[in-house]
């Protein structure tokens, strides 16, 4: 009944347009999502938005399967728990309400209800003509279920607390504080392996007698600076070229997608250098949009965190030697984008499959990546470190064991906090346990100076037998 689609929203009498997600009902559009994602279309990505739609998706199909609920407080607490719980019955496996939800993880359900708590409270603001306050409110049927769930909302937030989660006694109706997770420590941090990294490059980006430049600058980027997967595909080609105190290695500046600055060889039609951002330049050379902007496989993300200035990441190589690498290459690279025609200015391109000459997408990019894995006898996965995060996870690792101080590392990895580079700089088991044996030696050796041996127990155990 619900379904997520693309659309382009006209807002005004200009040729302006803004492409969202939005969620189709039998009724139409849900206009009060499409009204909260174009308020947030300046501050908030397309990614963002899609998760958005996705929990007001739920949230309608579970209001749809339980019409008979009028209480308000059950309501949202039954949907709360049902995230968590699943809807099927645990002794026949049967969900009579059709909607057939396994259970969430803890996190993935807070996110729904985090998405939906912020919509209804920014919709109770916005759209004060909910059904249970102006009887006029003229909305299709699902508009005004989705506004009266608002008016609900915000009525009830007193007495739900700052969070749907806790548990309900069915007994009593009177809140209870919900159950605990246990404190775990955070995974170790899933890094490729750095002895097959060369081996990577040189076998697994070579097939058919080829070797794909491409794939190994892309990669490079990420095991040799420390780039988030999706910031290469916002890089232009005139955004590298040799470092002027290192001519032998080159320097990569990935602009901001918007705000970056346009490339300085940006004429107007008389001939006049000119000045502007990259979603300026987009628009004006190639009628696009930025790459976060566009919602089909062209598509590409831009987490945030600190830039250099004005607002683009340079690449800090470690080890110094994949800069160098990454220079050498990209000149064989360049040598085959220059026979291609191009619409766009984006560095990365379709070589050998159509449409020739189109950006090159990240999901290209990712099965170019597992293959190559494969070629030389990887398992693909996330958890052993060899999808293509694992390299940013290696570089962080690598400055760590090298000693480079916190600060370094977070201007390095262009986070916003120190606390950002934890999940990326932390010990690994093999070097937790290998610590505790050297503790343990350097234990041992101060006791027998102090004359304080501890007793071989195997050894006394086995003269007592």
């Amino acid at each position: 009944m619900f379904v997520t689609v693309k659309t382009r929203v006209y807002s005004d009498a200009t040729g302006a347009y803004t492409e969202l997600p939005a969620l189709l009902t039998s009724c139409g559009v849900l206009e009060p999502l499409l009204d909260y994602c174009l308020h947030h279309s300046h501050d908030r990505s397309l990614t963002w938005m899609t998760k958005v739609a996705r929990s007001v998706r739920m949230f309608l199909e579970y209001l749809q399967s339980n019409p008979a609920e009028r209480d308000t407080y059950h309501l949202f607490q039954n949907f709360a728990q049902r995230l968590y719980t699943g809807t099927f019955d645990r002794e026949t496996g049967i969900d009579p309400s059709g909607l057939c939800w396994a259970p969430r993880s803890p996190q993935d359900a807070s996110h729904i209800i985090t998405h939906l708590t912020d919509f209804f409270e920014w919709l109770g603001e916005m759209r004060p003509e909910a059904p249970k306050v102006n009887p006029r409110y003229a909305g299709g049927a699902f508009d005004r279920q989705t506004d009266e769930a608002a008016y609900q909302y915000r009525r009830s937030k007193a007495f739900l607390g700052h969070t749907w989660a806790a548990n309900v006694s069915l007994e009593t109706g009177h809140r209870v504080r919900g159950r605990r997770l246990p404190k775990v420590e955070k995974d170790e941090p899933p890094a490729f392996p750095e002895e097959r990294f060369e081996e990577l490059l040189m076998k697994g980006f070579r097939t058919a007698g080829r070797y794909d430049y491409r794939g190994m600058l892309i990669t490079l980027l990420q095991h040799g600076a420390g780039f988030r997967e999706s910031e290469p595909f916002h890089l232009y080609i005139p955004d590298v070229f040799p470092d002027s105190a290192n001519p032998g290695q080159a320097k990569v500046l990935i602009h901001h997608p918007s705000h970056g600055a346009a490339p300085s060889d940006w004429y107007d039609e008389r001939g006049k250098s000119r000045k502007g951002n990259r979603a300026e330049y987009l628009a004006n050379e190639f009628g696009l949009a930025p790459r976060t902007d566009l919602l089909d496989r062209r598509h590409a993300g831009w987490k945030g965190g600190i830039h250099d200035a004005p607002y683009y990441k340079q690449a800090y190589w470690f080890l110094p030697e994949y800069g160098e690498w990454f220079l050498h290459l990209w000149r064989r690279y360049l040598d085959q984008v220059v026979r291609f025609e191009r619409d766009h200015p984006f560095a990365f391109i379709n070589l050998y499959r159509a449409p020739v000459g189109a950006m090159y997408t990240l999901t290209q990019y990712n099965k170019a990546h597992a293959a190559a894995c494969e070629r030389i006898g990887l398992t693909v996965g996330k958890a052993l470190g060899t999808t293509p995060h694992g390299h940013r996870h290696a570089y962080g690792r690598r400055l760590r064991s090298a000693g480079v101080d916190k600060t370094l590392i977070r201007r390095f990895m262009h986070h916003a906090s120190l606390e950002s580079q934890e999940v990326y700089t932390q010990a690994t088991t093999r070097e937790v346990l290998a610590e505790l044996a050297a503790a343990a030696h350097r234990l041992r050796e101060k006791q027998i100076e102090n004359g304080l041996a501890t007793t071989d127990l195997m050894s006394a155990m086995n003269v007592c037998e």
